[in-house]
């Protein structure tokens, strides 16, 4: 590992790169004259040693075909027991082409046509897709929110278990509520999907980026013999490195494995990517430390985000974040309608943050803001922010 102080203030221009947060502006807000702090990548560099690792296997001019080395795996697997304490074998590791195609390969996996598949917003909106586009039948569990903490439904949930579900696409940690779960509840849904022969896929894709004090216990890690549990994980929130495309599919359950492989070698969907297998493995080899500096470094962002606001515009509340570098704010102080408080944001204040109301139920008066920037960017959007409710 390095042990160099990383640069996390210094801006860097992505002019020119067809970056979707900065390019999709207009397509979004309406205008291209906001900030935009709504897709969820950072406007941090990637870890040195991805960059050159991915410099090294450039000048190699053949760009072809690519099988995933076994020190790929064995990467993954150190992580793994380093980070979580979890040993994983070999064999129950599938690679695939991204978290989001795989929601909709264990929907199409694990439910027949009109079948229910639970979902818990509000939520990473894919997961409505996953299951609506899949011809499965989409039961809501949601989230219920009290006094700015959010938890599970578990009374709600075992009767949408009990309705026909077939499988629980589960987020933890969580998008866009930042909860990480505790262990006792996630004992609870695995209690429940025993009862019900649930099959869990559990999208843990923002498992690495936890604030202090909170611990993410991947749910694979408490399964009994018998619980059918499918993880996915990526390198590419931890390190910031989406646009690349690879993840990983975690199941003891061969069964399940196999389900999962013959939807996505039925879908044609690859992940001979040359680029994006290097990069993975020197950023679980070698990008410990700049982890470990990018959530200090978060951490105090969105501490500070919370100060000012609390001070400066209290109708606007900070739900705690446990988790990932988005905070999920509560914009009910502000008495809007949804879309009032959309063009406040994009149109006075010049903001461009996600809509609450795209994660389903429980976002409406909510607006989920990427803090992964530098901090002095971040700060000047609040202060914007501030100031355009002032000037009502």
């Amino acid at each position: 590992m390095n042990d160099q102080r990383v640069d996390f203030d210094t801006p860097i221009s992505r002019a020119g790169t067809h970056s979707e947060k900065y390019e999709g502006r207009a397509r979004i807000f309406g205008t291209d004259a906001v900030q935009p702090l709504w897709v969820a990548d950072m406007d941090f560099a990637a870890p040195p040693a991805v960059t050159a690792a991915l410099i090294a296997r450039a000048q190699h001019p053949i760009y072809g075909y690519t099988d995933a080395p076994h020190s790929l795996y064995e990467a993954i697997q150190q992580w793994l027991q380093q980070r979580h304490q979890w040993s994983v074998a070999r064999e129950d590791i599938l690679l695939t082409a991204g978290v989001v195609g795989s929601l909709h390969a264990a929907a199409l996996a694990f439910a027949g046509s009109g079948e229910g598949v639970i979902v818990q917003p509000p939520v990473y909106f894919p997961f409505f897709s996953a299951v609506t586009r899949s011809d499965r039948r989409l039961l809501l569990n949601p989230l219920i929110e009290q006094d700015g903490h959010w938890q599970i439904d578990f009374e709600h949930l075992e009767h949408c278990a009990s309705d026909g579900a077939k499988a629980l696409l589960f987020c933890s940690p969580h998008n866009p509520v930042g909860r990480v779960w505790r262990r006792e509840e996630l004992e609870h849904i695995l209690d429940i999907a025993r009862r019900h022969n649930l099959v869990i896929f559990s999208d843990e894709i923002h498992a690495d980026l936890i604030y202090p004090h909170q611990r993410h216990i991947p749910l694979a890690t408490l399964a009994l013999p018998g619980d059918r549990i499918v993880t996915a994980m990526a390198p590419s929130k931890t390190f910031n490195l989406p646009g690349l495309g690879l993840s990983y599919l975690i199941s003891s359950d061969p069964i399940l494995r196999n389900e999962l492989r013959e939807v996505l070698a039925g879908l044609h969907v690859g992940n001979s990517n040359p680029f994006s297998l290097t990069a993975a493995e020197a950023a679980y080899r070698h990008a410990g430390d700049w982890l470990d500096q990018l959530m200090a470094y978060l951490h105090e962002t969105q501490q500070a985000v919370t100060q000012l606001l609390t001070i400066e515009l209290p109708k606007i509340r900070v739900v705690p974040p446990e988790g990932t570098y988005l905070l999920w704010l509560d914009c009910r102080g502000l008495g809007l309608d949804d879309g009032e408080l959309q063009r406040f944001f994009a149109h006075e204040a010049g903001l461009g943050l996600s809509a609450g109301t795209v994660f389903g139920h429980g976002g409406s008066g909510y607006m989920r803001l990427n803090i992964g920037a530098p901090r002095s960017e971040i700060m000047a959007a609040m202060r914007k922010l501030v100031a355009a409710w002032q000037q009502r």
